[in-house]
């Protein structure tokens, strides 16, 4: 299961960020995600609002029910051994968090889910990697850019770096070309004013427009 999640992320790519979203939204917006090619999907733990945990167990739970095989659930702002257990127990396949924490890490990884956790700097991101990530994600990468990630990636290419934070289908192409191996994205595709309205096809259009903007080798 790990490596056919690993497979999945280098193949497709995006994994849409939930965030915020009651369990039936998400699933509704995952369908949406799903018909306009995207295939991965991550739902954030609220740090704010610990009741809000279960939600987001049941959000995960729902989907895995609902789309079988056809999606890949992650769950998202993992900073606790605690939520890496809950998240694992209700499905998810992989766990991302926004920062670099060895102990997260390593119950992930003991728990034969994909590690993804969240670094900036080369030290964090080495960290990160001889803990048994599988991916780092560079975030917030908007604030450096593809430069940064084209810069870190040149003494560190044994890392597979993603790339997460104001990745939109303007610069997709430009973090590709720069070595993103995958992205994480929020807001820019998974639009809440859109979701509160019931415009789901909007979703999936936008879906369809990032995967082809991924695919275009000009970037255009």
């Amino acid at each position: 299961m790990k490596r056919r999640i690993i497979e999945a992320i280098e193949r497709k790519k995006i994994i849409a960020i939930l965030r915020g979203l009651s369990a039936d939204a998400c699933v509704r917006t995952a369908e949406a995600l799903y018909a306009g090619g995207i295939e991965l999907v991550e739902v954030t733990f609220d740090q704010k609002n610990v009741e809000r945990i279960n939600e987001t167990l049941k959000a995960i739970s729902q989907i895995c029910q609902t789309m079988g095989v056809q999606m890949l659930v992650g769950a998202g702002t993992v900073t606790s051994c605690e939520m890496v257990e809950l998240a694992c127990k209700a499905g998810a396949a992989y766990m991302i968090s926004p920062n670099t924490d060895l102990e997260v890490i390593r119950r992930t990884v003991e728990l034969g889910c994909v590690s993804i956790p969240g670094a900036l700097t080369p030290s964090e991101a080495v960290a990160a990697h001889q803990a048994g990530a599988d991916f780092v994600k560079l975030f917030p990468i908007d604030v450096l850019g593809p430069s940064y990630l084209k810069a870190i990636r040149a003494p560190l290419n044994q890392i597979r770096f993603m790339a997460v934070g104001g990745v939109d289908q303007n610069n997709i192409a430009a973090y590709r070309d720069a070595g993103a191996c995958g992205f994480g994205i929020g807001g820019c595709l998974v639009k809440r004013d859109w979701i509160e309205a019931g415009q789901y096809d909007r979703i999936t259009e936008l879906a369809r427009e990032f995967c082809s903007r991924l695919r275009d080798k000009g970037g255009k």
